[in-house]
């Protein structure tokens, strides 16, 4: 079997540290949002005790950098940290 090259080494790494990164889709895998529904649903959601982070977003082109923010700031920081979307159309 052949050692990696450093050029290999090189983009492994730049994938696996940089955030922004863009040149391949990471694999969050499902959402960690939890879309609202109901006041009763987010008062039980802060009775946990843990944090929780709301987003208001309108459903728009404008806001999709915004929805993959989201996505990986769930994915980074699940379980600890709750993230609640509320959606407007």
């Amino acid at each position: 079997m052949m050692d990696e090259s450093f050029l290999d080494r090189m983009v492994s790494q730049l994938r696996s540290t940089c955030k922004y990164y863009t040149g391949y889709p990471k694999d969050l895998g499902r959402s960690r949002i939890i879309p609202f529904t109901s006041e009763r649903q987010f008062v039980q959601l802060l009775h946990e005790g843990r944090p929780v982070v709301v987003a208001f977003t309108i459903k728009c082109t404008y806001t999709q950098h915004l929805d993959k923010v989201l996505e990986e700031a769930a994915a980074k920081f699940y379980p600890h940290i709750k993230f609640v979307r509320v959606s407007y159309y």
